[in-house]
């Protein structure tokens, strides 16, 4: 059985989002923007299977599962990223006519940030960073090449007018950088829009931060809308005007915060975890992997291919329903424990030099313990580029001159910015929870030899000793 033979129909009634018209023109009402005017070219590619597709990908994957707010779709989030990048590069070509914006780099910025998130796959990047290099080790394939994919794939199925030119220049925005000897290399702001490889400051996260923090229910200190509109063009990139410099800051604190707090979460997980075991038991029968190869099975690769798995009756399915079930059940994986790692041991903890076959080894009390009872999750959590400041890439303006811009350094801002802008985390998670305090044993013995000290963690992660090994405990959300 392949992908594309998942029953999946849209009816075409369905494929129209709410709204109204205005002046010919069809306007939505968005939680985080207020009235959106959509463009008749915005339009087309929305009303297609390819986009409408986009309602079925949750924006924070399995989140859902533990936070209940947290419904939204990238439907709305791609539609909130062409709103934000038709704004600010319409402003552009308004307030400096010197940059010559032409309607067609208007267009092509508009539906870039509308596919961006074309290529996402189920539970979005538990897909991409979690499942795809179990099920095709040393492939570098990521879900902005599945965008291009489906972008081509749009156009092309739904005999959508666009030049070849423009879907290229559409592609090289997703992708965040001009590639090929392009006509646009001396164009290069227009690549900093959607997705900016230079210093991580875009309209993308503009969106996703505002809206996953309204959608969860928390409040954030930065003002995204200031900040876009305090930016220019200088020496063809966008710069902000320099009292924004600690509204950066914020924007970046904001996202630490969210990947630290939410995007990470425990039990988030470890539902994640089991996800991608649950496809993985699938994937020979169905053949998901293979689903990057063929826009048309991809179509159908959303988050509703647990509920495929889950209506099946064939055997070779089995175990993945099993794991959907204690998913449904709260029979999670268990957290065990974890550990930040100091900067000096960087270099001696990562995924080679600590896998579940090692802490298996580190085992001291004959537990029976094997390597599949283990999950060894590395986590880093940064300000969006690794353990670099991004800030240190990007340049101001002042007040007095609006013609030159600068960089700004993190000791002319606040002493309280942080020296080191990358934390790196080990999580131990086990799929037999009768066995919790015997991997955390082993776990800790492990550390031991590694940093030839007693480790001493966080007494809050420690498994009680009267925890009970012959019946399922309910794990929180």
């Amino acid at each position: 059985m392949s992908v594309g033979d998942i029953v999946n129909s849209y009816d075409s009634a369905s494929t129209h989002h709410s709204g109204s018209f205005y002046n010919g023109h069809k306007v939505i009402n968005d939680p985080i923007h207020g009235h959106i005017t959509l463009d008749d070219y915005t339009v087309e590619f929305i009303d297609t299977v390819q986009f409408q597709r986009l309602r079925d990908l949750k924006q924070v994957g399995p989140l859902y599962f533990v936070f209940p707010g947290a419904s939204h779709s990238r439907f709305e989030h791609s539609i909130g990223v062409s709103h934000l990048s038709g704004t600010l590069i319409e402003r552009f070509a308004r307030e400096q006519p010197e940059l010559r914006i032409t309607e067609d780099e208007i267009r092509c910025v508009k539906l870039a940030g509308l596919c961006h998130d074309l290529g996402h796959g189920p539970y979005s990047h538990v897909f991409d960073n979690a499942f795809m290099p179990i099920a095709r080790p040393g492939s570098t394939w990521t879900h902005e090449q599945a965008s291009e994919m489906m972008l081509e794939y749009l156009v092309e199925d739904n005999n959508i007018d666009l030049d070849s030119s423009d879907v290229h220049l559409i592609k090289d925005l997703i992708a965040g950088e001009p590639r090929s000897n392009s006509k646009y290399e001396d164009r290069k702001f227009l690549f900093d829009i959607v997705a900016n490889k230079k210093n991580g400051v875009d309209v993308d996260k503009f969106d996703y931060i505002e809206r996953d923090a309204y959608n969860l229910g928390l409040r954030i200190s930065y003002d995204p809308k200031r900040l876009s509109g305090y930016s220019r063009v200088i020496n063809n990139e966008i710069c902000y005007h320099q009292k924004e410099v600690y509204n950066v800051y914020e924007m970046f604190h904001t996202r630490y915060t969210l990947f630290r707090q939410i995007y990470n979460h425990r039990v988030g997980k470890a539902l994640e975890l089991m996800i991608v075991d649950a496809f993985m038991a699938a994937n020979d029968y169905m053949k998901i992997a293979d689903s990057i190869d063929d826009p048309e099975a991809y179509l159908y690769m959303t988050d509703d291919i647990i509920r495929t798995i889950e209506r099946s009756k064939c055997p070779e399915l089995s175990e993945s329903r099993r794991i959907i079930k204690n998913i449904r059940t709260r029979n999670l994986y268990k957290f065990v424990d974890e550990f930040l790692v100091p900067p000096e041991l960087e270099a001696h903890l990562n995924s080679d030099t600590l896998t579940a076959q090692d802490i298996a080894n580190s085992q001291t009390d004959n537990a029976g313990l094997v390597a599949h009872d283990i999950i060894v999750a590395f986590t880093k959590i940064n300000y969006s580029m690794k353990e670099r400041n991004p800030v240190d890439s990007i340049r101001f303006f002042s007040k007095f001159n609006d013609q030159e811009s600068f960089n700004i350094s993190k000791q002319k801002v606040s002493y309280m910015i942080p020296s080191k802008f990358q934390d790196i985390n080990i999580r131990i998670f086990t799929r037999t929870p009768g066995k919790m305090k015997a991997v955390q044993k082993a776990f800790r013995r492990f550390l031991g030899h590694i940093t030839h000290n007693d480790v001493n963690l966080d007494p809050t992660v420690c498994v009680p000793d009267d925890y009970p090994t012959n019946k399922r405990r309910r794990s929180s959300t």
